[in-house]
Order: structure tokens, then sequence, then C-alpha cells
């Protein structure tokens, strides 16, 4: 039809330049090529998941409108964060081995003389439009600019709360590479990266930068920026390996069984990354309860509750579910004591050294409104009873 290459031009440049780029030429036939793009769109691991809300609206709308719940989303105080992450990174770590939470899913490891930058979103809100969408709950702990030199920035798909416009751009001035996963470097060179700055990867494949080996692993989840979800990028979680340590990121994923089989393949971890924030009923598939989290990190650990300690991440920064603020880091710390496996629950900012030692303290407590019957004995003692119910938990 005449005139509607023009016409879908004109209303691309309508569009907020935040939603990227469908990928196109040499990039979308190497996705048809891959063995996990089918009909049209990329396939999760363990079949179809529901990536839409189950249930009603009206369903869905009760829950977030419930009044009590409603009070128990936010914190009731200022979210700590750590006062002197900018002196602190400026020691190398000891032990060869940092990790710096920034909040929700950005950590800056520090692995065997290499900074790989995770997930980096430094921008005030988590949206495609700067007056609206999901607004910060706490500041970053330092300008990205104060950040220093990064070897490679791993981004684990391309939604607005781990693909951040504002900070690529930014990053887009340095020398770091960007590890990304398939169809996500069409956003990257559409905002200014320069295509031989990306090392753009499918499941299981790997790419060398500075002496690390970083590995795309399955993920359970979804993309999407645009009015439509085309489906056409492609969700990962990593392994970074270096010449002493392994660390491992899930990016965003609900349970499934190839958490063992990239444990039996990779691991054990010296530290995992993993989401255990910004889960429902509504949307079971693709994010993962505390519990399923910590289930999670035994597998990638081959069962070994010693092996490593768990960072929760995707959490406290941003409301994106109707779950209590604090539960995410309440139910990770029970469940981690349960398992008898190791927590590191740093403030934002806090650098910690995994082999060395963890923070471990319930810091979300002093800002968070507690649940009914308080906050249980922590560490749990014999005679304490039962745990007391958040907002919207069986009593």
């Amino acid at each position: 039809m005449p005139g509607s290459r023009s016409s879908s031009l004109g209303l691309r440049s309508l569009q907020p330049a935040a939603f990227g780029a469908d990928p196109s030429g040499g990039r979308m036939a190497r996705i048809r090529r891959s063995p996990h793009f089918k009909d049209g769109v990329f396939q999760n691991p363990g079949g179809p998941s529901r990536i839409r809300p189950s249930g009603s609206a009206a369903s869905l709308a009760k829950v977030y409108f419930d009044r009590e719940a409603k009070s128990h989303r936010a914190p009731s105080g200022t979210i700590p964060v750590h006062a002197t992450t900018l002196a602190d990174l400026a020691r190398p770590p000891a032990s060869g081995l940092r990790l710096t939470w920034m909040g929700h899913s950005s950590v800056l490891a520090e692995i065997d003389g290499r900074r790989v930058l995770f997930d980096p979103v430094w921008g005030e809100r988590c949206s495609p439009f700067a007056f609206a969408g999901p607004k910060r709950l706490h500041p970053v702990p330092l300008p990205l600019a104060a950040l220093g030199p990064v070897d490679v920035v791993v981004i684990s798909h391309d939604h607005y709360d781990h693909l951040d416009m504002p900070t690529i751009k930014a990053l887009a001035g340095t020398d770091t590479l960007f590890a990304v996963p398939l169809g996500v470097g069409e956003h990257l060179e559409h905002w200014g990266v320069a295509a031989d700055r990306l090392r753009e990867l499918d499941w299981h494949e790997s790419t060398r930068i500075g002496g690390l080996t970083l590995t795309a692993t399955p993920a359970r989840h979804f993309c999407g920026r645009g009015l439509r979800n085309t489906q056409h990028t492609l969700w990962a979680s990593w392994v970074v390996a270096g010449e002493e340590h392994r660390i491992y990121h899930s990016g965003d994923t609900g349970y499934f069984d190839g958490f063992r089989d990239i444990g039996a393949e990779h691991g054990p971890f010296h530290a995992t990354m993993i989401q255990i924030g910004a889960y429902s009923d509504f949307w079971p598939d693709i994010h993962m309860t505390p519990e399923e989290g910590v289930q999670a990190h035994l597998d990638l650990q081959s069962g070994d509750p010693a092996a490593g300690v768990m960072l929760p991440i995707h959490w406290a920064t941003f409301n994106l579910a109707p779950h209590p603020w604090a539960e995410p880091g309440e139910g990770t710390m029970r469940a981690l004591h349960k398992a008898g496996a190791n927590l590191a629950a740093p403030v934002a900012g806090e650098p910690f050294e995994p082999t060395v030692a963890a923070p471990s303290a319930p810091w979300w407590r002093a800002v968070a409104k507690p649940p009914a019957g308080g906050w249980p004995t922590w560490p749990p003692v014999a005679s304490a009873g039962p745990e007391p119910a958040f907002a919207g938990e069986q009593e």
C-alpha cells in the first residue's frame, strides 16, 4: 500500500526513545536461527508461562487498593543507604571478590581484578516517561560518574527496571563493553552504543572479556518495552567466572528445574544474586517468591547450603507488586536460615566480600511497618512461637 512505510516510520518517530528498537536485518536473522525461538517468539524453558496477570482485573484491583495491605507496600521510614560507598570502593577487595548492591537488581561485582556491572538502573523511575511510572524509594548510593571504570556491563533483559536508557546513554560515553541477551543489542545501538562494543549471546553461549568468561544461561521470563510485546529479544541469567571466583546473577525469572543444570555445569558459586521481589499469585510463572529464590540458590549450589552466599535482589527500590515492602527480605532471611544457607543482606551501597564476611542483619525492620504480631525474634529461638503474618497472609 503506497505510503504505508512512511506512515510507519512517522509513527515510530513519535514513540519515546526509551522504547528502543525492534531487532532487524542480520540480528533478526540470527534470532530466527536460535533453537529457543519458535513460532515467531522466544520460548521459556519448562513450557509455556503466563506473562500477563491471571484472574480478573477486579480481583487484581481489589488486592492493590486494599487499605491495610497498601499501608505495608512502602517503607514507613527512610531507607538506609551506605554513606561511604565511594571511599570503600577506592580500596581493592582483599579477597579478589567484592559485591556492592546498588538497589533493585543493580550490582557492581569486582571479580579477579575486573569490574562487572549488572543491570544498572540509575534513573529516578523505571518507566519510558520521566513523569510517570514506579519511582525510586531510595537514592542511588553514588553517582554513576563516580563509579569509575567498568570492564563490562551485563544486561539480563529489556524491561525498564533492568535496562534504563539514561544509564545506558551515560555508559555509552565510556570504554565499557556490554554483554546482553540476543536481540537486546538493537536497543543499545539505537541509544548510541557502537556495535563493536556489544557481546550479544544466546543461552549457553559464552564470551571472554579481560580474563572473565561470561555465559548467558536460561531464565523463565519475557521481554518487551514498547506498546506491543514482540518477544523478539531474549531474557537471560548470567554466569561470570574468573580465574579464582564464580558468581551468578538471575535477572528476572520464575522457578524452574534448569537451575540444577546451571549449577551442575557452572557451579558451585561463591555468590548468587537471586530475584526474590515483585512476585504475586497473579503472575507465578515469571518471578520467584523468597522461598523459590532460596531453592534456586540451593539448586545452583548442587544442594550444598554451605556453598557461597545468596544476595537477594529485585526488591526494596521500586514498588512493583502487591506484597508488603519488607516481605521479600524477611521471607528470604527465614528460608535461608531454615535451609542452613548463607545470607548477604547489605544496605544499598554497602560493599562486602562474600568469601570473607557478609552483612546479614534485617536492616529493613527499622523502616517498615511491622507485620501482624510484630517482628519475630532474630536469630530465631525454639520458643519464639508462630511467625507473625504480613498483611494479606493467612494468620
